[in-house]
């Protein structure tokens, strides 16, 4: 190999590999210290991709987990005013047996009626409960479940799953053993209370199959809730296997580089003293 001044390819060379060793060992540093094996598309241009698309599914997915709990909520919220309907129904039933006795006298049935007639105004405000400005209950349907009164519920990230839930008709119920004083039921008369009896037990009937109807819509969203957080859960670990950085393998690499480092600078400094024999051979 000739003996040159104007050219030093062996400290040419070493810069080059101790250039390239600085970058490796800049990149290994910024992915232990961010814990992301890809802070930039350079890093990986696909794996940035994929990431980004798998990001972006599990917000979608978590925020309809929210608005799936929230539509639970609501059934929940629903069920709690259907229960104590069928607490009060119950007590006009009591009220209407009550009232068939052959030893009460017509003062004691009018006492019992106007019990009624509260209850009766009491159910018929409950059909204007709401959650969260939202009715509850639908009106105008002739059955105590009007299937289209129905709220769509999103269940899966891109909206290509829906599970209807139920606005059901208290308001049949109410009107069904009426809704004030002097209208529908009147148990002021042991007539007018054995009648009475037979239209309570209808509506606690239809009671029982709103209530049933909404502990199915419960179970099936519970369900539907719960593959979202197993699908949030498996998104966010495949995501993990492409855009976190194993600290195990990327603390091996960033002791390497540090020792390239190390070794690239001490010949790099040989490299340029080499060219000083030059001087030996024109003195």
């Amino acid at each position: 190999m000739s003996v040159v001044i104007n050219t030093n390819s062996a400290a040419t060379s070493a810069a080059y590999n101790l250039s390239n060793t600085n970058v490796n060992l800049q990149r290994s540093l910024n992915r232990l210290s961010s814990g992301s094996r890809i802070n930039s598309s350079f890093d990986d241009a696909g794996g940035l991709a994929v990431s980004m698309k798998m990001s972006a599914s599990i917000r979608r997915t978590d925020a309809t987990l929210a608005n799936v709990n929230n539509s639970l909520s609501f059934l929940q919220t629903q069920d709690g005013v259907i229960k104590t309907a069928d607490k009060i129904l119950n007590r006009m039933s009591e009220l209407a047996t009550l009232a068939q006795d052959v030893t009460k006298a017509t003062s004691d049935l009018s006492l019992y009626n106007t019990e009624l007639n509260q209850l009766k105004g009491q159910l018929n405000l409950m059909v204007g409960e709401e959650f969260n400005g939202i009715s509850l209950f639908n009106s105008g349907s002739t059955a105590g479940l009007d299937v289209d009164s129905t709220l769509t519920v999103v269940t899966s990230h891109d909206g290509a799953q829906t599970v209807g839930i139920t606005q059901v008709d208290l308001e049949f119920i109410s009107t069904s053993v009426g809704t004030a004083s002097g209208d529908g039921m009147d148990i002021s008369s042991t007539t007018g209370a054995q009648a009475a009896v037979d239209t309570i037990q209808t509506a606690i009937q239809d009671l029982a199959t709103i209530r049933a109807n909404n502990g199915a819509e419960q179970s099936r969203l519970t369900f539907a809730g719960d593959m979202l957080a197993v699908n949030k859960t498996n998104l966010e670990a495949a995501n993990s296997r492409i855009l976190d950085v194993d600290v195990a393998d990327e603390s091996t690499k960033l002791a390497r580089y540090n020792i390239l480092q190390q070794a690239g600078t001490a010949m790099l400094a040989q490299a340029n003293q080499a060219s000083q024999s030059i001087l030996r051979l024109i003195s």
